[in-house]
């Protein structure tokens, strides 16, 4: 129905929440999926519950990702791994920290595609790139300088990857979310002092999920999404409109 049935598509991230509901919403599509990250464990024990195939390698270094990346025979791509740098202003900043959050989301994501998509330019049969952005990237949020910008980042090379790629028959967007209170995010976005003003300016009043963001990256990976490319599209409950 949506046109992912034994297509090959790789999730980088693929041990963190959003990347983890990714693979299984893809492998339930019908898809054929390797789940790229850092965590063998983590890997392994998703291999074992979904039967996607796991693929250990570091998005900070490029001869990682080049070995376990070039020549598979991908049709479809999600960047989803990421780092979360730091709350800090930007006078406070640790430019260490913003370092890696852009050799991690900018250039990881970067690296990541280049090597995939050269397969599928090769093969000639289309295919769909998605990268996991932030609404951090469509508007200011206090203490997220490092974070944002290597957001944004990903967002321009969105854009600019849809008008390469085009017309190859090779489709690129993003996804925006909003926080995803897992354990890690809880010890900021948490605190009374920011979760009520935040919700409060939000229209749907809540956190995100896991699989509110996957089921959008899967729609847009499918043929339902065929004429859409180089979009950012929020997934934020409707916060950055306000």
């Amino acid at each position: 129905m949506n046109g992912l049935t034994n297509r090959t598509i790789l999730v980088t991230g693929a041990s963190g929440g959003i990347g983890a509901a990714t693979v299984r919403e893809l492998v339930a599509a019908g898809a054929t999926v390797y789940a790229g990250g850092r965590d063998t464990r983590m890997l392994e024990a998703l291999a074992e519950e979904t039967g996607c195939l796991p693929l250990k390698f570091d998005l900070s270094d490029e001869e990682s990702i080049r070995a376990a990346v070039e020549g598979l025979p991908l049709w479809g791509l999600v960047n989803c791994g990421g780092f979360g740098g730091e709350i800090a202003t930007p006078m406070e900043t640790d430019i260490a920290v913003f370092d890696r959050a852009i050799a991690v989301n900018a250039r990881g994501a970067l690296l990541v595609t280049k090597y995939a998509s050269r397969f599928m330019v090769e093969a000639g049969e289309g295919g769909s790139i998605v990268n996991v952005s932030s609404q951090a990237a469509l508007m200011g949020l206090d203490g997220h300088i490092s974070y944002a910008a290597s957001k944004a980042a990903l967002d321009s090379m969105t854009r600019t990857s849809a008008l390469e790629l085009g017309k190859y028959g090779i489709r690129v967007n993003s996804v925006n979310p909003t926080v995803v209170m897992t354990e890690m995010s809880a010890s900021y976005w948490g605190q009374p002092k920011i979760a009520e003003p935040f919700l409060k300016r939000m229209p749907l009043g809540r956190w995100a999920t896991e699989a509110d963001v996957a089921s959008p990256i899967v729609f847009l990976l499918g043929d339902g999404a065929s004429m859409i490319t180089g979009v950012c599209l929020p997934v934020d409950g409707g916060y950055t409109m306000c």
